[in-house]
């Protein structure tokens, strides 16, 4: 189908046009661009990939360079306001990201809507209970939704080790918002019982499934066997000395055993 090969080669080079236009890099890591060409064909898109492999940007760019705003979920105010600083520092219109929680007074509330009317900003970062508010689900009805970006989507299920009720009624917000509006699932962490209470929460329609590999080159791994107390307690101190200058992170089951 040579039709088709120069289609994709067509779109491969615009995305790498916008990629380094937006972000400055030259290529894209791992599976990114594959989600983010699945995200631009209106695709239900599922994602697992671990930390560090850049899943924000496999929502971002495409949100930048559809028409419309898209929304992200996110479970953490911290994260969120991270995200749009990092997001408005690549233009010089601060509207082109929001966040719509809580904090903000009618105000803020106010020009936050004024800049997605009138098409400005691109991405809206909210907390599930805030997009169960009926205000502002009204509102967003009216409003042109290129997609819905779902983070930490372990959340949505009860099996995930960091389970969130709010996260479990999504699906229903979504369709209220909308009919057939995409929807990409992303997670640095799922079990096979998580990912499939994932896709059947959020009703995924035949979603593209994009796994990337957990393998990190430069992460070394090493079990050894528990020893006595004294011994172990030893063998960290010897450890650390060898180390000197060096930062790193020891885990322990639970504070007495630090102390």
């Amino acid at each position: 189908m040579p039709v088709s090969k120069k289609k994709t080669a067509k779109n491969n080079s615009i995305l790498a046009k916008e990629l380094h236009n937006y972000f400055g890099f030259d290529t894209f890591k791992g599976d990114q661009e594959a989600i983010i060409e699945s995200i631009l064909d209106k695709k239900d898109t599922f994602v697992i990939m671990p930390t560090g492999g850049g899943k924000s940007l496999c929502y971002q760019l495409p949100a930048l360079i559809q028409e419309g705003t898209a929304i992200v979920v996110s479970p953490l105010i911290a994260l969120m306001k991270n995200q749009v600083d990092a997001i408005r520092s690549l233009s010089s219109e601060n509207g082109i990201a929001h966040v719509l929680n809580s904090s903000l007074n009618k105000t803020e509330i106010n020009q936050v809507k004024k800049d997605i009317t009138s098409g400005l900003t691109k991405l809206l970062y909210v907390a599930p209970e805030s997009l169960a508010k009926e205000e502002y689900l009204k509102f967003l009805k009216n409003i042109n939704i290129s997609f819905v970006a779902i983070d930490e989507a372990h959340c949505i299920s009860e099996w995930g080790h960091d389970f969130r009720p709010e996260y479990r009624n999504l699906k229903h917000i979504i369709s209220r918002i909308g009919d057939n509006i995409p929807i990409i699932a992303l997670t640095a962490t799922a079990t096979p019982k998580v990912q499939s209470d994932i896709v059947k929460n959020l009703s995924l329609r035949d979603p593209e499934v994009l796994i990337s590999s957990f393998n990190r080159a430069n992460l070394y791994y090493e079990v050894q066997p528990k020893l006595k107390k004294e011994v172990t307690i030893k063998s960290i101190v010897r450890y650390i000395s060898q180390h000197k200058g060096k930062s790193g992170i020891i885990y322990t089951l639970n504070r007495k055993t630090t102390e």
